[in-house]
Protein backbone atom coordinates (compact mmCIF):
# COMPACT_ATOMS: atom_id res chain seq x y z
CA UNK A 1 0.00 0.00 0.00
CA UNK A 2 1.37 3.42 -0.91
CA UNK A 3 2.27 5.66 1.98
CA UNK A 4 -0.13 8.38 0.78
CA UNK A 5 -2.94 5.84 0.44
CA UNK A 6 -2.43 4.64 4.00
CA UNK A 7 -2.46 8.21 5.30
CA UNK A 8 -5.44 9.13 3.13
CA UNK A 9 -7.44 6.09 4.24
CA UNK A 10 -6.76 6.73 7.89
CA UNK A 11 -7.56 10.44 7.59
CA UNK A 12 -10.76 9.52 5.72
CA UNK A 13 -11.78 7.39 8.69
CA UNK A 14 -10.90 10.18 11.13
CA UNK A 15 -12.93 12.71 9.14
CA UNK A 16 -15.96 10.44 8.72
CA UNK A 17 -15.95 9.53 12.42
CA UNK A 18 -15.67 13.23 13.32
CA UNK A 19 -18.60 14.07 11.01
CA UNK A 20 -20.79 11.28 12.41
CA UNK A 21 -20.02 12.27 16.01
CA UNK A 22 -20.63 15.90 15.05
CA UNK A 23 -24.00 14.93 13.60
CA UNK A 24 -24.97 13.08 16.77
CA UNK A 25 -23.83 15.97 18.96
CA UNK A 26 -25.64 18.62 16.91
CA UNK A 27 -28.88 16.62 16.85
CA UNK A 28 -28.74 16.11 20.62
CA UNK A 29 -27.50 19.61 21.55
CA UNK A 30 -28.26 21.99 18.65
CA UNK A 31 -27.53 25.14 20.64
CA UNK A 32 -23.91 24.10 21.06
CA UNK A 33 -23.24 23.31 17.42
CA UNK A 34 -20.40 25.83 17.13
CA UNK A 35 -18.52 24.15 19.95
CA UNK A 36 -19.06 20.69 18.45
CA UNK A 37 -17.92 21.87 14.99
CA UNK A 38 -14.80 23.39 16.48
CA UNK A 39 -14.00 20.18 18.35
CA UNK A 40 -14.52 18.05 15.22
CA UNK A 41 -12.26 20.25 13.10
CA UNK A 42 -9.66 20.40 15.87
CA UNK A 43 -9.61 16.60 16.10
CA UNK A 44 -8.93 16.20 12.37
CA UNK A 45 -6.28 18.94 12.44
CA UNK A 46 -4.60 17.45 15.52
CA UNK A 47 -4.31 14.01 13.95
CA UNK A 48 -2.88 15.53 10.75
CA UNK A 49 -0.35 17.67 12.65
CA UNK A 50 0.81 14.76 14.80
CA UNK A 51 1.18 12.33 11.90
CA UNK A 52 2.89 14.99 9.77
CA UNK A 53 5.25 15.70 12.67
CA UNK A 54 6.07 12.02 13.02
CA UNK A 55 6.74 11.85 9.27
CA UNK A 56 8.98 14.91 9.45
CA UNK A 57 10.95 13.59 12.40
CA UNK A 58 11.45 10.20 10.77
CA UNK A 59 12.52 11.81 7.51
CA UNK A 60 15.00 14.14 9.20
CA UNK A 61 16.51 11.27 11.20
CA UNK A 62 16.96 9.06 8.14
CA UNK A 63 18.33 11.92 5.98
CA UNK A 64 20.66 14.20 7.96
CA UNK A 65 21.23 16.40 4.90
CA UNK A 66 18.16 18.58 4.19
CA UNK A 67 18.83 18.22 0.45
CA UNK A 68 18.07 14.50 0.75
CA UNK A 69 14.68 14.86 2.45
CA UNK A 70 11.75 12.92 1.01
CA UNK A 71 8.93 14.78 -0.68
CA UNK A 72 6.37 14.80 2.12
CA UNK A 73 4.48 17.66 0.46
CA UNK A 74 3.20 15.56 -2.42
CA UNK A 75 2.60 12.57 -0.14
CA UNK A 76 0.32 14.59 2.14
CA UNK A 77 -1.31 16.43 -0.77
CA UNK A 78 -2.32 13.11 -2.34
CA UNK A 79 -3.51 11.86 1.05
CA UNK A 80 -5.56 15.01 1.61
CA UNK A 81 -7.20 14.94 -1.82
CA UNK A 82 -7.97 11.23 -1.48
CA UNK A 83 -9.42 11.73 2.00
CA UNK A 84 -11.43 14.75 0.87
CA UNK A 85 -13.09 13.01 -2.05
CA UNK A 86 -13.69 9.67 -0.32
CA UNK A 87 -14.86 11.24 2.95
CA UNK A 88 -17.16 13.52 0.98
CA UNK A 89 -18.66 10.54 -0.83
CA UNK A 90 -19.06 8.50 2.35
CA UNK A 91 -20.58 11.42 4.28
CA UNK A 92 -22.97 12.17 1.42
CA UNK A 93 -24.12 8.52 1.37
CA UNK A 94 -24.49 8.47 5.16
CA UNK A 95 -26.35 11.78 5.20
CA UNK A 96 -28.63 10.82 2.34
CA UNK A 97 -29.58 7.27 3.32
CA UNK A 98 -28.54 6.53 6.91
CA UNK A 99 -28.18 9.51 9.21
CA UNK A 100 -30.01 12.77 8.56
CA UNK A 101 -28.02 14.87 11.03
CA UNK A 102 -24.74 14.63 9.16
CA UNK A 103 -25.62 17.20 6.50
CA UNK A 104 -28.00 18.13 3.73
CA UNK A 105 -25.53 19.08 0.97
CA UNK A 106 -25.93 17.95 -2.59
CA UNK A 107 -23.58 15.39 -4.11
CA UNK A 108 -21.42 17.80 -6.10
CA UNK A 109 -21.24 20.30 -3.25
CA UNK A 110 -20.12 17.55 -0.88
CA UNK A 111 -17.52 16.21 -3.31
CA UNK A 112 -16.06 19.48 -4.57
CA UNK A 113 -16.52 22.00 -1.78
CA UNK A 114 -16.41 19.54 1.11
CA UNK A 115 -13.62 17.53 -0.50
CA UNK A 116 -11.52 20.64 -1.10
CA UNK A 117 -12.03 21.82 2.46
CA UNK A 118 -11.14 18.40 3.84
CA UNK A 119 -8.06 18.18 1.61
CA UNK A 120 -6.80 21.50 2.93
CA UNK A 121 -7.80 20.57 6.47
CA UNK A 122 -5.48 17.58 6.20
CA UNK A 123 -2.71 18.87 3.92
CA UNK A 124 -1.87 22.18 5.59
CA UNK A 125 -1.61 20.90 9.20
CA UNK A 126 0.35 17.82 8.06
CA UNK A 127 2.75 20.04 6.12
CA UNK A 128 3.21 22.29 9.15
CA UNK A 129 3.69 19.22 11.38
CA UNK A 130 6.32 17.80 9.02
CA UNK A 131 8.19 21.12 9.03
CA UNK A 132 8.09 21.29 12.83
CA UNK A 133 9.20 17.65 13.13
CA UNK A 134 12.16 18.22 10.80
CA UNK A 135 13.08 21.41 12.65
CA UNK A 136 13.04 19.63 16.02
CA UNK A 137 15.34 16.87 14.77
CA UNK A 138 17.73 19.33 13.10
CA UNK A 139 17.82 21.40 16.29
CA UNK A 140 18.78 18.32 18.32
CA UNK A 141 21.39 17.35 15.74
CA UNK A 142 22.94 20.82 15.88
CA UNK A 143 23.07 20.71 19.69
CA UNK A 144 25.02 17.46 19.63
CA UNK A 145 27.58 18.74 17.10
CA UNK A 146 30.48 20.91 18.25
CA UNK A 147 30.11 24.58 17.48
CA UNK A 148 32.88 25.73 15.13
CA UNK A 149 32.08 29.39 15.80
CA UNK A 150 32.90 29.21 19.52
CA UNK A 151 36.57 30.25 19.67
CA UNK A 152 36.73 29.98 23.47
CA UNK A 153 36.98 26.19 23.12
CA UNK A 154 38.45 25.94 19.61
CA UNK A 155 41.65 23.82 19.41
CA UNK A 156 43.40 26.37 17.16
CA UNK A 157 43.19 29.09 19.79
CA UNK A 158 46.49 30.02 21.42
CA UNK A 159 47.17 28.95 25.00
CA UNK A 160 47.18 32.35 26.67
CA UNK A 161 43.62 33.17 25.61
CA UNK A 162 41.96 29.89 26.63
CA UNK A 163 38.85 30.35 28.77
CA UNK A 164 39.18 28.97 32.24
Amino acid sequence: MSSWLLRGSFMTAVHVIARVLLGVAVVNAPLHSTVWKTIAIAAVVLVAVLWGGIDGMGDARSNPDPDDYQDLTVRWLKAGVFAGVVAGLICWILGRFVFAGIGESGFFIEIFAGGSFTALLIFVPAFVGAAIGRWLVRRDQRKSQPNEDDWSVHPDRDGEHVAS
